[in-house]
């Protein structure tokens, strides 16, 4: 049996990311791709949800710090061990999704944007207020790594992040997704069907809000430690700018856009200020000349398709 080509690709990419870890050579090169993996996890988180119902969610960091935060403080109060504090941490986020959820997603145009961005910018000015709970602009320092050897902890990302991808491609693919996809094409119609379409925008925000909190609780636990930073629209900024580069629409492809932001970022660093001239006059230049993105395109030309949706 023939195996398409995205498919040979891809197993070629996760086996030299898997290979590639004991090779790099240094701690900072293992860190560097451990940290692309994670942003891949929220790139992949905020793509399924926006890029499948269309609706913008500008409050993302919440979910992100969410988890970060609830993972870190179990830790530093009560010394649960940060693996427990993995899963408290995807409920937590569950619970800010739902909450949030609930009362935005009835919005109509730039509301629920609007409305999610509030809320991310309200508790990330809680943290700095609630200071004797949450550290104030420091945040919490001094977490207990879930494991001390980089590459191992590499290898826990990298699983994390296929599986989660696994996941959100399976059920954006599904009878699931194809009724997200036209509840963001015609909502009236739908609903006038019968589809009850809240239901499905708010599991498709709570999935979302699981993979931001599970990377937020892998991001704190590869920095020992949390801040409101975690919380701020660069934050937002940078996990759409990711999406966007990558493809919207295609898990796969802010997978990708997650990787090659997080390379290029690091590559630039040392040109100081004009890395952030380059980084913008790239993301400026995908948004005009290539809509579709630079990494999603090219993902299904190998894979013969032409559809815009994974």
């Amino acid at each position: 049996m023939r195996i398409p080509m995205h498919q040979a690709a891809l197993a070629v990419i996760v086996l030299a990311l898997a290979v590639a870890a004991p090779w790099l050579g240094s701690s900072y090169l293992t860190g560097v791709f451990t940290l692309c993996l994670i942003y891949a996890i929220w790139a992949m988180g905020w793509d399924f949800f926006t890029g499948l119902s269309g609706r913008e969610n500008f409050g993302y960091q919440l979910f992100i710090g969410a988890g970060a935060y609830a993972s870190a403080w179990l830790d530093t109060n009560f010394g649960v061990s940060p693996w427990i504090g993995l899963a408290v941490a995807v409920a937590v986020a569950i619970a800010f999704g739902l909450l949030i959820g609930f009362p935005t997603l009835r919005l109509k145009g730039p509301y629920f944007a609007l409305a999610t961005l509030a809320a991310a910018v309200i508790i990330q000015h809680l943290l700095v207020i609630l200071w004797e709970y949450t550290g104030g602009e420091e945040g919490i320092n001094g977490l207990t790594p879930l494991l001390l050897d980089p590459v191992p902890f590499y290898y826990l990302t990298l699983g994390t992040a296929l599986a989660c991808g696994v996941l959100l491609v399976a059920l954006a693919r599904s009878r699931w997704g194809l009724l997200l996809r036209a509840i963001r094409g015609d909502e009236a119609s739908c609903q006038a069907a019968g589809i009850n379409i809240t239901f499905y925008k708010i599991a498709a925000l709570v999935i979302s809000a699981a993979c931001a909190g599970l990377g937020g609780a892998l991001y704190a636990s590869y920095q020992m430690q949390v801040s409101p930073q975690m919380m701020s629209v660069m934050m937002l900024i940078a996990v759409i700018s990711m999406a966007y580069i990558g493809g919207l629409g295609s898990i796969y492809g802010a997978a990708g856009g997650a990787v090659v932001l997080t390379l290029l970022g690091e590559t630039l660093r040392s040109a100081g200020e004009y890395r952030l001239l380059v980084y913008s006059l790239l993301l400026i230049a995908v948004i005009f000349f290539l809509r579709n993105g630079l990494i999603a395109p090219l993902w299904r030309r190998l894979g013969g398709q032409r559809e815009v949706a994974p």
